[in-house]
């Protein structure tokens, strides 16, 4: 982000109704990006309070009050015609009877079938936070604890993205738990990253994959892999390459003191938020963080939280 180019403040809204679908509205013809679909919304005007101008928009667009918004994710973008910055909310609490106050087409979509509609490029950054959770735990074999025992322990607390950072196992040890995890995932509807630190890990069909900071250091372009690309990130310098090369989203660690690295150089939730507040893609807070502080990552600009131990 540079600081010295204006950015067109944008307030965006992510509405969610009760069967968890979002809302989505195509724009007029004559204007930019015109005909693309969108999260609806509208510019900010001087001084006024982004809540405020999101509620206000909500209002004149499509007829809802919205009754409470959480901070879901800031997306700097350069057109070539100009800048805007996407300042994202989410709404799962409004009242009234939507409809395209304007006469524009509107659709209340999967999130998951969100990439069947086209959307200006600087959209990318929030179907990712919508469609991630807020919980990205972390399966370790670090410990003697039995792997299948914890995998079903992170499943049934309602975990529905799992990272395997499994480097202990040999091949064929790891095959055999994959066997038994995958068919599980589906079972609870949740999405499994093989670590790229795992043996074999580049060749491994998961959901995804998630880079090490070294691995995501040595790459220029993103990798042809299938699903959600991850990275483990600990600087401005690895955010914004990760951002570069088009990971999906990040960890950011560690924010609080840990177990594990107890005399490890933390962030604080104030260095998490500025780090954050630079780039455009959803990051999770990760280092000594537990679920009750979902909360707190969220509001300093955070997709949520991850961990190891938080979810056992």
């Amino acid at each position: 982000m540079k600081l010295n180019v204006e950015f067109l403040h944008i307030a965006v809204g992510v509405i969610k109704n009760s069967l968890g679908e979002v809302l989505i509205s195509k724009r007029a013809d004559d204007v930019h990006q015109a005909c693309l679909w969108e999260f609806p919304g509208g510019k900010v005007e001087q001084g006024e309070v982004v809540f405020m101008a999101l509620k206000r928009e909500l209002l004149e667009e499509l007829a809802i009050t919205i009754k409470t918004a959480t901070p879901l994710i800031k997306i700097y973008h350069h057109y070539s015609e100009l800048s805007v910055l996407l300042d994202v909310w989410l709404v799962n609490d409004f009242s009234g009877n939507v409809y395209g106050r304007e006469g524009q087409e509107i659709i209340w979509s999967d999130v998951n079938k969100l990439s069947n509609y086209h959307f200006p490029i600087a959209n990318k950054g929030i179907i990712s936070a919508v469609q991630l959770p807020n919980c990205y735990a972390i399966l370790d074999d670090t410990d003697n604890k039995p792997l299948l025992f914890k995998f079903k322990k992170i499943l049934n607390k309602g975990v529905k993205l799992i990272q395997a950072r499994l480097k202990n196992l040999n091949a064929k040890e790891l095959k055999s738990f994959l066997e038994l995890a995958m068919p599980l995932c589906k079972q609870y509807q949740a999405k499994l990253l093989i670590n790229s630190g795992v043996v074999n890990a580049w060749k491994i069909e998961t959901d995804g994959l998630h880079l090490t900071s070294t691995d995501l250091m040595r790459l220029n372009t993103r990798p042809n892999n299938k699903g959600w690309l991850a990275a483990s990130c600990h600087n401005l310098l690895q955010l914004q390459h990760a951002q570069k090369i088009g990971v999906d989203f990040v960890v950011l660690a560690p924010v609080l003191t840990t177990q594990t690295h107890p005399n490890a150089k933390i962030l604080g939730w104030k260095i998490m938020a500025e780090l954050i507040e630079k780039v455009s893609i959803p990051v999770f807070a990760l280092g000594g963080v537990a679920i009750h502080d979902i909360k707190q990552a969220q509001i300093r600009g955070a997709q949520g939280i991850a961990g190891i131990t938080a979810f056992l």
